[in-house]
């Protein structure tokens, strides 16, 4: 089976996209751009923004993966909004879901979650949820930018008892992994699983779930000591996860995390590769069979493989693509009422189960596929085949990475275009910004796997000495 393969040039540093959110809450390195002061303002003004005015102290969830820099942020977050008059939860490590369920779960008007995803330990972000646990449209991320970074509106001052207060929750996780446990109506006993946390906050809740459901579990990288999150490991280094399950005999599958386990990516039981266009396709396949797939339809990206179009015009499936992010997916969900989407990172939604992408919800629905189904991980995978697919990222100057600059540069024009019209029967390119990356990502389709990963390279080749 062919699997994609992920050629990335130069990483470039992160930095806070545009005035202070990129796509993904902003982000930055820990105590250099992502500092405990701005930390303390976003806090203040999350609480402005969010809360009622009328409630006297509202309440905020604050999560955390295992960074060093991750309690220097939750104090700064938490003093920040008890200056401005919240009262603050502390549910301590957690996955990036946990805070989104939980801010329902506790009637909390909003939920903060300290984390930088999939990005090594040096790197910190803030991510934001409002009280009904989705990430915040734009409107309100401006309306926090405005506040922070223009002084819009002076940040309240309370004293006395107008001071608000913090609180350790107790059962937070616990709550949280008893609603995972909840999405499944079959037993998933009996199975030998392979885990690997990533050293993130999965390291804190998959054992656990998955152990208390009768699976044997084998953990890795679940020792988090604060450096060694996402580092050659988890869902974005799946090399190590593979080869373990491939060399131990009578492993079922693997499941891999992201840092804050909002992602989920998994190997069958030889070590091949699923992505998350292997996993939407699984899922989805299961639900139709269930009644459960809304509108027959799934949504993706315009990053999702050609196989995911085969697969779903083979099986009467609807697809809809969206623009990348998980933001982008979750619109069209909410607009027209679907059920599953996501990307090929492995940022899946199962809004039947959560309100944003839930590494733990789709591992354990994944699981329970493979069980109920009676079929091997590898047999379930191959009712999609995919196109080879090359994705080289090109480190650029940030101010230069969007369409509009790139393409008054006529070398690029014209390079794009040949590109286009040399794979137009037979693949396709995409050409598009990283939303939290000084990068442009360049990602061909095609037959010939040699041919596509040259192109790819000398064109972001070409970027990269056009553009820095």
């Amino acid at each position: 089976m062919a699997r994609t393969i992920n050629i990335f040039i130069l990483r470039g540093d992160l930095y806070i996209m545009g005035r202070l959110f990129g796509t993904d809450g902003a982000r930055g390195v820990a105590n250099s751009e992502l500092t405990c002061e701005l930390a303390m303002n976003i806090g203040k003004a999350a609480a402005m923004v969010l809360t009622d005015s009328k409630d006297k102290h509202p309440k905020i969830l604050i999560g955390k993966d295992t960074r060093i820099s991750s309690d220097m942020l939750e104090n700064a977050l938490a003093a920040g909004l008890c200056s401005v008059g919240a009262d603050v939860i502390l549910l301590g490590v957690v996955p990036t879901p946990a805070v989104a369920y939980l801010v329902r779960k506790y009637y909390a008007d909003a939920g903060i979650m300290i984390s930088a995803s999939h990005n090594p330990f040096e790197f910190n972000g803030i991510k934001i949820f409002s009280g009904s646990g989705y990430k915040l449209p734009d409107a309100l991320e401006n309306e926090i930018e405005a506040i922070v970074l223009d002084g819009s509106e002076p940040y309240p001052c309370p004293t006395h008892d107008g001071i608000g207060s913090v609180t350790c929750s107790e059962n937070g996780a616990e709550d949280y992994i008893e609603h995972i446990k909840s999405t499944i109506s079959d037993s998933i006993s009996g199975m030998k699983i392979a885990f690997d946390c990533s050293n993130g906050s999965a390291s804190r809740t998959a054992k656990k779930l998955f152990t208390d459901l009768g699976i044997d579990c084998v953990m890795l990288n679940d020792t988090p000591d604060g450096k060694n999150i996402n580092d050659k490991c988890g869902s974005t280094h799946m090399e190590k996860l593979a080869e373990y399950v491939k060399t131990h005999n009578a492993i079922d599958a693997g499941i891999a995390f992201d840092g804050d386990a909002d992602r989920c990516l998994a190997v069958d039981e030889n070590g091949e590769i699923l992505d998350g266009d292997f996993i939407m396709t699984i899922c989805a396949m299961d639900m139709r069979s269930r009644g459960t797939l809304a509108k027959e339809t799934m949504v993706g990206t315009v990053m999702a493989n050609m196989g995911v179009n085969r697969f779903c015009a083979d099986n009467n499936i609807g697809f809809v693509a969206t623009s990348v992010g998980d933001r982008y997916v979750l619109e069209e969900m909410l607009k027209n009422n679907h059920l599953i989407g996501g990307e090929q990172s492995g940022h899946v939604i199962l809004l039947e189960h959560n309100t944003t992408g839930d590494g733990l919800v789709t591992g354990i629905q994944l699981v329970s596929v493979l069980k109920h189904s009676g079929k091997r991980m590898s047999e379930l995978a191959s009712a999609m085949q995919v196109y080879p697919q090359v994705l080289i990222n090109a480190s650029v100057k940030n101010e230069l990475k969007n369409e509009e600059n790139y393409m008054k540069f006529p070398e690029i024009k014209q390079a794009i275009e040949a590109l286009e019209s040399e794979f137009k029967n037979t693949g396709r390119v995409l050409i598009r910004p990283s939303g939290t990356e000084p990068l442009v990502r360049v990602m061909i389709e095609g037959k010939d796997e040699n041919l596509i990963e040259k192109r790819a390279r000398e064109l972001a080749n070409l970027f990269e000495a056009k553009l820095n």
